[in-house]
């Protein structure tokens, strides 16, 4: 996936009050916003290169946006909206031979008054007016590495919990069900719950994987001139 918008190298200063990020460009300041939600465990290296997004849109307060970090490993991606980019992406190109039967998609899909899942594939149209897709794909997105394994979460994670029962549950109706990590984290060959930092995740991703809900934690390469290219073949899952 080409980025949308150009990139611009920064130096990284420090991350607070979550969604703020202080970073260096043109020998200034400029505070940037940060979408994510998680910790950064493993990715925050003051002094890092790092990419970032500029806007003149006067609707915004913030008119710089941080994309990815430079890690000792590879870069990171910190923006929780591309991977769902990705993943449908991979779905259009047929990325995933698994994927390649379904014919329509859809994506922010309403599954109950109160839960959206991320993208729906189906083999027929009607399928999806009828609130009866095929097959239902929920995405995350993995920053959090050590050595050459990825780790999801890197915070406690209840609305991710709820995810994986929400999966078991459109499993045990007879339904596809799939968890997808995209793994925005370079040099990583495994993929491992984080129980240190949600054990309740880590059985629930579990008890998920015996119950039938397919996993997968597809790695990405970073282009800072070009692109982010996901990966179509799964680290090796080591839980």
């Amino acid at each position: 996936m080409r980025f949308s918008e150009p990139m611009h190298h920064a130096k990284f200063i420090k991350r607070y009050k979550r969604f703020f990020a202080d970073v260096r460009i043109d020998g200034g300041t400029l505070v940037a916003h940060v979408a994510n939600t998680g910790s950064l465990k493993t990715c925050l290296y003051e002094g890092a290169p790092c990419l970032i997004t500029l806007t003149d849109d006067p609707s915004r307060k913030l008119k710089a946006s941080l994309q990815f970090l430079s890690t000792p490993t590879g870069w990171a991606g910190v923006n929780t909206s591309l991977p769902n980019q990705l993943v449908h992406e991979a779905w259009t190109t047929g990325l995933i031979p698994e994927w390649r039967e379904f014919k329509h998609a859809r994506r922010e899909f309403k599954i109950s008054k109160e839960s959206r899942i991320d993208l729906v594939l189906a083999r027929d149209k009607d399928s999806l007016t009828n609130k009866k897709p095929h097959h239902y794909i929920e995405v995350k997105n993995v920053t959090y590495a050590e050595g050459d394994t990825a780790y999801f979460p890197d915070a406690a994670t209840e609305r991710g919990r709820k995810h994986l029962r929400e999966l078991m549950r459109l499993r045990e109706e007879g339904f596809g069900a799939e968890l997808v990590f995209v793994v925005q984290r370079e040099g990583c060959k495994k993929f491992r719950p984080a129980d240190a930092i949600d054990a309740k995740y880590g059985r629930l991703l579990r008890e998920a994987r015996t119950a039938g809900v397919m996993i997968r934690a597809l790695p990405c390469a970073i282009d800072p001139a070009d692109g982010v290219t996901l990966l179509g073949e799964s680290l090796v899952l080591d839980f």
